[in-house]
């Protein structure tokens, strides 16, 4: 089955890099030091400093980076090892609005830690002692070109894109690879998104089951199990994903979404952890779903 027509009227592949400086720096003199030190009769150590240690800014922005890249992730599916990625069409409007404001905030904060740049140098002098070299650092302009917040919209490309002119037994091969080529693609992407599903519920499951008694301030006891708010949150916005991701109008994909989605439509977390009835129902009606998992 050739699915590659269908998959590029409904979707796109998108790219996502976001770069930022490590403020790493391989330091030769004490690796070498320590080679000395420890007798190896070859290079063994590579000693890597933290150019702006014990000033934890930089830390802000890997992480907000880190979790840009995750939320690009979770909004979209996989399609190839070099980093494209399948995003539906009908997702795309809330995609770019989200990314624009991660995309803002990310250069916001790079341009914090560039105005602040100077005074970082020099409380990493005192914070490096003898390690500190003035040469390692960088003009603020030279650190500002290590960061950078980039996208680029590709269409999917069909089967047809690739059939070279050459003898009709030639085209027909290369025709039937890419359109295997396609279909496992495509296999993967969607199995992706069950194994989202089923890692929610899963986690439902396990969180909402009776708790081991355990003893409250008052004395008393309780089995109540324990989990957060984002148990509820992510189940409901998973559902709302799965119905951007069923790029192949899996009827059973989108039953059992509709399945999820009505056991927890009507309750949060907090009325959950309150009614041991609720929980009952509710986990009651995720295992039914498992249980229809191959």
């Amino acid at each position: 089955m050739n699915n590659s027509i269908n998959i590029a009227s409904s979707a796109m592949l998108v790219e996502l890099s976001i770069r930022s400086w490590t403020a790493r720096k391989l330091d030769k003199r004490v690796s070498s030091e320590v080679d000395t030190a420890k007798g190896t009769k070859t290079r063994v150590i590579n000693a890597n400093k933290n150019l702006l240690a014990g000033t934890g800014v930089l830390d802000t922005i890997v992480k907000y980076a880190a979790n840009a890249r995750a939320w690009h992730n979770a909004q979209t599916l996989p399609w190839s090892d070099n980093g494209s990625r399948l995003l539906p069409v009908s997702n795309f409007v809330n995609y770019k609005e989200q990314l624009n404001v991660l995309e803002k905030n990310y250069n916001a904060l790079v341009t914090k830690f560039l105005t602040a740049y100077p005074d970082l140098v020099s409380a990493a002098a005192f914070q490096l002692g003898d390690l500190f070299d003035r040469s390692e650092y960088p003009d603020a302009s030279k650190i500002a070109t290590k960061f950078s917040f980039n996208y680029s919209f590709f269409p999917v490309p069909t089967a047809g894109n690739f059939i070279i002119d050459t003898v009709e037994e030639a085209k027909r091969e290369v025709q039937e690879s890419c359109n295997r080529a396609y279909d496992e693609r495509l296999n993967n992407a969607m199995r992706e998104a069950w194994d989202r599903l089923h890692d929610c519920l899963i986690r439902m499951s396990e969180r909402l089951a009776p708790a081991t008694p355990r003893p409250l301030k008052d004395g008393t006891f309780t089995d109540v199990p324990v989990f957060r708010d984002s148990l509820v949150e992510n189940a409901l916005e998973l559902t709302n994903l799965l119905t951007h991701f069923n790029l192949t109008n899996d009827n059973n994909l989108d039953l059992a979404k509709q399945e999820l989605y009505q056991a927890i439509k009507n309750h949060d977390a907090d009325s959950l952890r309150k009614n041991s009835q609720a929980r009952e129902t509710v986990k009651a009606k995720v295992d039914a779903i498992l249980s229809k998992f191959d």
